[in-house]
């Protein structure tokens, strides 16, 4: 089987969200071939290069959305009767995110058809001509009152915007040599990263799968940004048509949890497409912890993830200040790395500051662990622990998030059989599944509470531990990931529709020209001891030889 694998800011790129899961997933399936269509997010991801790709990764193409159009992309201009075509199309897709207009799709493909025959689309989307547009719709009778505001500005903002999440219209993939020789897309994530197979359905159609661990619209809805509440507005509005549009589209999609599920279904998607498949992690990493007898430091507390202003550090901070009142000998490590850029560095110097504010007569020296109350030690650094001791050092393992989706940290601390508290937001609660105790958040009395009543009492810790061990065996290994993946790619494949490809412009109909022998990989009847199994790829970050890069 040939899988078109869509990524938005993820795979292959050695950063991003979608880049491990991705990762797992391919080697996994070495059964497969797996065409990579990714669209990158900035300098610094192309910076850092690629993974390390195993042998079934057959072809990688690439567009970047970060560069300017003008940097590389087509800036053809039309004639009239195509400026008019494109008029007609720009104005079906801006009523529909100005207002009550219903034919999103129709301006959609509209557009992405003239861009396939006459290129040109990122000229137009920024042209006098759509701002003008844009500014009608946002004015026409029964427009969002917000979106009425819109100023010049607003306008001019908000189509460079829209020049960048269409620019996946424009590029060369849609070709019978390219995604329309794939057997299946896979889109790891919604949004534009899907926008590649929306087109690959329509113009081949190719069965859509769209997998969401964490929702792109839910993501633009509470980052909003800088831009003024018009440019939001519109944002919000365009992101949310063209989630309703993959998701009446796609064959099935598979959110990551229940939290992720119901907004997909908030958003139009059809109960009867959506399949939970819960993340496949990496249990061997953590086995000698949650296998071993010591159950840790039995006075300590242990906090790990990015340190930004969502996990909420502050409250966690003053829940355990109320904790040190009622148990002196506790200890708090934090273990993690702030978040990117300065606003990241702000939050950890803020939570420092707040540290010893708390605790004015003891310091919060981040290299000697156990001799103050507070310990910042950073994920990576020269001095700090693996991943696995930082969670073997306590005995409780603490979430203080206010936003959370999948909560990855929860999923290693239960592959430690470490008892945690949590705040209830996000999968939480379906993570933990009564495997730990759970608080409101924002709620460092309530917080405190939990902690203090698991660090009285070791043998209730060891029983939470324990099952929460044996639920996240169950749950949450990159095996059941696997195994379900390849029943939907199979599933799919055995209910989509025969396509047939001409082979001369008579149009005469080859019914093989796609044998099944040409999916077999190479060297399928090899000895056994011959084999190289695929977790044993080559760790070089540069491609095969024999594979097609296309940038």
């Amino acid at each position: 089987m040939r899988t078109g694998l869509l990524t938005d800011g993820g795979y292959p790129y050695a950063t991003g969200e979608s880049r491990l899961w991705c990762d797992r997933l391919v080697r996994g399936l070495d059964g497969h071939e797996f065409d990579v269509y990714a669209l990158s997010r900035s300098a610094h991801q192309e910076e850092c290069g690629w993974l390390a790709l195993p042998p079934q990764v057959v072809r990688v193409h690439t567009a970047p959305l970060w560069t300017p159009a003008d940097g590389g992309g087509d800036d053809r201009t039309y004639g009239r009767r195509d400026r008019n075509r494109f008029a007609g199309h720009f104005k079906e897709l801006a009523a529909a995110v100005c207002g009550d207009g219903t034919d999103f799709a129709a301006g959609l493909y509209g557009l992405a058809e003239l861009a396939g025959e006459r290129g040109g689309l990122s000229a137009a989307l920024r042209s006098e001509a759509a701002v003008r547009i844009l500014e009608s719709a946002c004015r026409a009778p029964g427009a969002n009152r917000t979106v009425q505001s819109a100023r010049v500005s607003d306008h001019l903002a908000f189509a460079d915007l829209l020049e960048r999440a269409l620019r996946a219209l424009s590029l060369d993939w849609y070709t019978e040599e390219n995604l329309g020789a794939v057997d299946l897309c896979h889109a790891t994530a919604g949004g534009t990263a899907a926008l590649p197979g929306l087109l690959a359905k329509r113009f081949f159609g190719v069965p859509l799968l769209v997998t969401e661990y964490g929702v792109q619209l839910r993501s633009h809805y509470i980052a909003g940004g800088t831009h003024r509440a018009p440019v939001r507005a519109l944002l919000a509005a365009f992101h949310g048509r063209l989630a309703a549009e993959v998701y009446e589209q796609a064959a099935v999609i598979t959110p990551g949890n229940t939290h992720a599920r119901r907004w997909q279904q908030k958003c139009g998607a059809d109960r009867a497409k959506l399949r939970t498949v819960y993340p496949g992690m990496e249990a061997e990493r953590f086995a000698a912890v949650g296998e071993g007898t010591d159950t840790g430091d039995p006075d300590t507390l242990v906090w790990v993830g990015r340190i930004e202003p969502a996990k909420d550090l502050i409250s966690l901070l003053h829940a355990f200040a109320e904790i040190r009142r009622a148990e002196p000998a506790a200890q708090l490590r934090i273990v993690g790395a702030p978040a990117e850029g300065p606003d990241g560095a702000a939050y950890l110097a803020h939570c420092r500051a707040l540290a010893a504010q708390l605790f004015p007569d003891e310091a919060t020296d981040a290299h000697a662990v156990g001799s103050n109350p507070v310990a910042f030690e950073e994920i990576g650094g020269p001095d700090a622990p693996e991943l696995a001791d930082a969670y073997a050092g306590g005995a409780v393992v603490v979430l203080s998030s206010v936003v959370e989706g999948f909560p990855v940290s929860l999923v290693e601390a239960m592959f430690c059989g470490r008892a945690t508290v949590s705040t209830d937001v996000g999968a939480v609660v379906e993570v933990i599944g009564g495997t730990g105790l759970v608080v409101p958040p924002r709620n460092p009395r309530a917080l405190a509470d939990a902690c203090l009543a698991l660090l009285s009492d070791p043998q209730r810790r060891a029983r939470l531990g324990a099952a929460a061990r044996a639920r996240a065996l169950e749950l949450f290994t990159v095996e059941q990931n696997l195994t379900a993946f390849h029943g939907i790619y199979l599933d799919l494949i055995a209910h989509g529709p025969i396509r047939r490809t001409p082979v001369d412009d008579t149009g005469d109909i080859h019914p093989f020209a796609h044998p099944a022998e040409t999916r077999v990989a190479a060297g399928w009847a090899a000895p056994a001891a011959d084999r190289t199994p695929s977790w044993a790829a080559s760790d070089s970050a540069s491609p095969r030889p024999d594979r097609e890069v296309v940038v």
